[in-house]
């Protein structure tokens, strides 16, 4: 990792050091609005054909059955399956607590105000495959998926699925597993097939593929609309030298390991503790099994020297990472100053591996800056709010002559009269 002292930089060198690598979308876009197109067009024909072709695998339906996702069961062991059931466990334990209660106010004599919740119908779950399959995913989907209430819920995989993704979408209650990946995952979801039921939310990570094509779906009225913007991993660390320098940097390659793009970055006021996590990140990347895509992505990550604990909370504001870790003498001390950020892991024994799996905690959070507005994944998520009114005679007489006149300064004529022949008429009925 390079090592920049913070305050020897200009406010453009700042900047630039905190800027993540570029996203390389040319040529993406009318690529993926072709599949979107041969989709549209072709249904479950033009998807096995995708499958064959971009997924190279042979499948004579896109449905995995219901002996296939049995037998994916059996082959299970049963320690993973405990595993599952804690962390679905803790899952729905906090995501429970967020189920949203009715509001109902009277907000004048005779004029009462309601906000309602109801689920989002169909949802639509991608769950990457690769090299890494995400289970973890699974639960972190479909977990709330349920709790809010949603009719229907289909999840995409690329074949061949792995067997603890399925065991696991059946368990949390999957209504349906497609063997779709990429951008053709997406557009089937959004679009719908013979097969594939077309859904109004589409939730999950992927490639740069699936983002665009999540990108362009949700921009079609047709389309579907999406969870959030999305971009590679990342994680900021700040640590003073109270820290374990093993504990960070087996944070920092936690990250790293996902993919040469992942950015990492640790920000502490002590030089000397930045050169023992180096020294820690070389011992651990010896035993890693993925320690080449690790490489690769510490090249591109920093290291920052600061002055305080406050100046590296403002360096974490200006970043806003998906995952921030503070391991401090006194991390909670620190929590009031932090703004921007998906999720937060105070304390030495609070690694971000936790959050992944099973603390409770939805791992799907805002990368590449979007955690500056958009919020990490909750049970809110798969539902849309709406509000209710009803006045009584009372509450019209109340209000309405405040509506006329804002109607009339708005020249907006109908909107005024629709108030003055109700107020006309209960003066009659008086």
């Amino acid at each position: 990792m390079k090592t920049l002292d913070w305050n020897q930089l200009s406010g453009a060198e700042q900047a630039a050091a905190l800027r993540r690598p570029a996203l390389e979308q040319r040529g993406r876009e009318a690529q993926v609005t072709d599949i979107i197109n041969k989709v549209r067009e072709g249904g479950d024909a033009a998807l096995l054909e995708l499958t064959r072709t971009l997924d190279r695998a042979e499948r004579d339906c896109l449905e995995l059955t219901e002996a296939e996702i049995s037998a994916a069961g059996e082959r299970i062991s049963d320690e993973l399956k405990a595993a599952i059931e804690l962390a679905i466990n803790n899952i729905e334990t906090f995501h429970h607590a967020q189920l949203p209660v009715p509001v109902i106010q009277d907000t004048a004599p005779g004029v009462r105000c309601e906000l309602h919740f109801q689920p989002i119908t169909k949802v639509g779950l991608y769950v990457p495959g690769g090299s890494a399959p995400l289970v973890s995913t699974v639960m972190m989907l479909a977990v709330p998926a349920r709790l809010a209430g949603c009719e229907r819920v289909v999840l995409c995989s690329p074949p061949p699925i792995n067997d603890a993704i399925v065991y696991t979408a059946a368990r949390c209650g999957v209504d349906a597993i497609y063997t779709l990946g990429g951008a053709q995952a997406v557009a089937a979801m959004a679009y719908g097939s013979e097969t594939v039921t077309k859904v109004d939310k589409i939730f999950g990570p992927g490639n740069a593929w699936v983002t665009e094509a999540k990108q362009q779906v949700s921009g079609d009225v047709d389309g579907a609309a999406i969870d959030m913007p999305a971009g590679p991993s990342e994680v900021l660390v700040i640590a003073d030298e109270f820290a374990d320098a093993d504990f960070i940097a087996s944070d920092l390659l936690s990250q790293a390991e996902h993919g040469p793009d992942s950015q990492v970055i640790l920000v502490t006021p002590s030089r000397d503790f930045a050169v023992k996590v180096d020294e820690a990140l070389e011992r651990q990347l010896a035993s890693l099994s993925r320690a080449d895509i690790a490489r690769q992505a510490l090249a591109e990550s920093r290291t920052f020297i600061c002055s305080n604990l406050e100046q590296a909370a403002r360096i974490s504001n200006a970043y806003a990472p998906e995952h921030l870790i503070v391991q401090t003498e006194n991390p909670r001390a620190l929590l009031p100053r932090l703004k921007n950020a998906g999720s937060i892991f105070l304390g030495a024994w609070t690694p971000e591996s936790v959050g992944d799996y099973a603390s409770g905690t939805n791992h799907t959070l805002p990368t590449y800056g979007y955690a500056r507005t958009c919020s990490s994944l909750g049970l809110a998520d798969y539902q849309r709010r709406y509000t209710v009114q009803e006045l009584s005679p009372q509450g019209l007489r109340t209000i309405g002559p405040a509506v006329e006149l804002l109607a009339a300064t708005e020249t907006l004529d109908a909107h005024k009269n629709a108030v003055t022949l109700r107020l006309a008429k209960l003066e009659k009925q008086a």
